[in-house]
């Protein structure tokens, strides 16, 4: 299995800014994953579940002041927590890992730093909604805004779902959001890793591979 080792299974978490490549890789490093034998559930936030998808377009479509700060915040941990609660959990339980395509760390970096409602104060939400419950690493691409706001442009004018509430916030929200994730790149060492996303695709899946090679490999 190239020195992954499959079991106890692990929960993988992706985020980055608008454009950062995140569904591209986390497809790839799950084709990876899976050619080695591993089982794994792929899944996103917000959505992941019946109930949660249902959130989701809730929040991703529509003018970008459809929802007040918290209003916003509180659909996400909603969300969240039944994610956790119908397909995380039971998936980990089942014997598979699970790639997530975004979890907490949004709402850390979107709602309390790019909508500016507090970090503490997002934070103490999901300590109450969800128990502390987070991955065993996250993966955070980061790029500049500039960068990464012109792919997402790109992308949605190849896309008919309109998903685009965040892209179309400002460069300060952006900026916000970026800063945000380095920060909680650089105070959870343990969990995070920051990776360069401003890069060729298989030489960041390349990187993305070797990380959890360096964390969950035989030793």
């Amino acid at each position: 299995m190239n020195g992954i080792i499959a079991q106890p299974p692990r929960f993988i978490s992706l985020e980055g800014g608008e454009g950062a490549g995140k569904s591209t890789q986390i497809k790839l490093l799950y084709a990876w994953l899976t050619a080695q034998g591993i089982d794994v559930c792929l899944t996103r936030e917000p959505g992941g579940s019946p109930g949660a998808e249902e959130i989701r377009a809730l929040l991703l479509k529509g003018a970008g002041d459809r929802w007040t700060a918290m209003t916003e915040a509180l659909l996400m941990v909603a969300s969240r927590a039944e994610h956790i609660d119908r397909t995380i959990k039971p998936a980990m339980a089942a014997g598979q890992w699970v790639l997530c395509d975004r979890f907490a760390d949004s709402s850390v970096a979107y709602q309390g730093a790019g909508r500016e409602l507090g970090v503490a104060r997002i934070r103490a939400l999901q300590h109450y909604a969800l128990n502390d419950f987070v991955p065993d690493l996250t993966l955070i691409l980061d790029l500049p805004i500039e960068v990464g706001l012109g792919r997402a442009i790109a992308r949605e004018n190849e896309k008919s779902d309109m998903e685009d509430r965040f892209e179309r916030l400002d460069k300060g929200f952006h900026e916000r959001l970026r800063t945000a994730f380095l920060d909680i790149a650089q105070a959870e060492p343990d969990r995070c890793r920051l990776v360069n996303a401003d890069q060729e695709l298989t030489v960041l899946q390349a990187e993305l591979q070797q990380v959890l090679l360096d964390k969950f490999g035989k030793k």
